[in-house]
């Protein structure tokens, strides 16, 4: 039964991360937002989510392997799928996505370890607002730095909604806790 788990937990962290790989691509477009939002940050912040119940449930180690699997996965298929080589930002992004990913990744593992014995949410949230700040500027500025997109306000925006969504994914979290038994 772990296996079909962690097989199912890697298998969703490399599929977000690949859907957040694409998304991130496409400004939205309405009610003035395409200078400070991209519809990967609505996507992105459900790693944690997986990341965040495989630390409960199994640890941080489970949890660490889970992150790295999703990297190789998402990575992966980024490359494979959603790069075009002969364009300098796009090979930006997923530079930039796999470096991130790695890095707030295995920190939100680690600041989730140090909360785990507080309230439920505790953990968590924290780690995830930790986790969604660093990834959201290495992401950022590894990506579009000095490109002429506007990457500041765009990663201000990003982070805005990783926090509501954070927030939001607390109640899935907290459900699924009866599903995902702690450690």
């Amino acid at each position: 039964m772990m296996n079909k788990i962690f097989l199912t937990l890697s298998f969703f962290m490399g599929a977000i991360v690949l859907a957040s790989n694409y998304l991130v691509q496409f400004p939205i477009r309405y009610y003035g937002l395409e200078e400070i939002l991209t519809y990967g940050a609505f996507s992105y912040p459900v790693a944690f989510l997986i990341t965040d119940l495989a630390n409960r449930s199994y640890g941080k180690l489970i949890a660490r392997k889970i992150v790295y699997i999703g990297f190789v996965i998402g990575i992966g298929f980024t490359l494979l799928f959603s790069t075009n080589f002969a364009d300098l930002i796009s090979l930006r992004i997923a530079i930039g996505s796999g470096t991130a990913f790695l890095i707030a990744q295995l920190l939100d593992v680690q600041v989730f370890d140090n909360f785990r014995k507080r309230d439920w949410f505790i953990a968590p949230l924290t780690s995830s607002l930790i986790g969604s700040t660093v990834d959201t500027f290495l992401f950022f500025s590894i990506s579009f730095y000095a490109t002429g997109i506007p990457w500041v306000s765009l990663a201000f925006g990003d982070l805005t909604v990783k926090i509501l969504v954070a927030l939001i994914m607390l109640i899935p979290f907290r459900f699924l806790l009866k599903t995902f038994k702690p450690i």
